[in-house]
């Protein structure tokens, strides 16, 4: 399940990723209740997802919406890259962006006690890149705090080497962000289906 807001939604990062699972044997189902997708590049993509356009991971937390997305769409594996609009719409501390982070972990672990857990440090935002930095700075000791030997924690760090190239409106990744983000979340998750499946779901 790939879980965000709209650089999920909108991320042809997510087309790239179901490439590379096509042309290497992976046989994946992407899963969550929306379908939005860009052209991205003319593929033929497993759209489904759980990118929400605005929403901030506090928002999510006191509406208790992950709840009812895994649910309806029950995941083994979830890539989370919140806190830009916590942070851009909504001014939140790091503080309250890594305890939500943590309640909608928490709320992952009660749908499937084995769940794989990739966190983004989040990429980069011009307008507030303090603030973002803050963030992804403490989002590997928040991680160590959560992790699990029955339910794993990874960290990918999206901000490293993305530069201002790679957005296409100070916000959303252009077609070289969306690459960059692929590219760092693959490796991620194929470990992450080893984990579960031993040699991965190959086949």
């Amino acid at each position: 399940m790939p879980l965000g807001d709209s650089i999920t939604d909108y991320g042809c990062w997510r087309a790239w990723i179901w490439e590379r699972f096509q042309k290497e044997g992976y046989n994946v189902d992407l899963v969550g209740g929306e379908r939005a997708g860009e052209n991205c590049n003319s593929l033929n993509f497993d759209r489904d997802h759980e990118g929400h356009p605005g929403f901030m991971a506090v928002d999510i937390v006191a509406k208790n919406q992950l709840v009812d997305w895994l649910k309806k769409n029950p995941a083994d594996i979830v890539t989370m890259h919140l806190g830009t609009n916590d942070i851009f719409r909504g001014n939140r501390k790091t503080a309250e962006i890594t305890a939500a982070l943590g309640k909608l972990v928490d709320q992952m672990r009660d749908h499937n006690p084995g769940m794989r857990i990739i966190v983004a440090q989040i990429i980069p935002l011009p307008a507030v890149d303090k603030q973002v930095q803050e963030l992804n700075q403490a989002i590997p000791a928040w991680t160590a705090s959560k992790n699990s030997t029955a339910s794993p924690i990874w960290v990918v760090d999206q901000w490293t080497g993305f530069t201002s190239a790679d957005l296409k409106d100070g916000i959303h990744p252009s077609e070289s962000g969306d690459v960059k983000m692929a590219n760092k979340f693959y490796p991620a998750l194929i470990h992450a289906m080893e984990t579960i499946g031993g040699n991965g779901t190959r086949g």
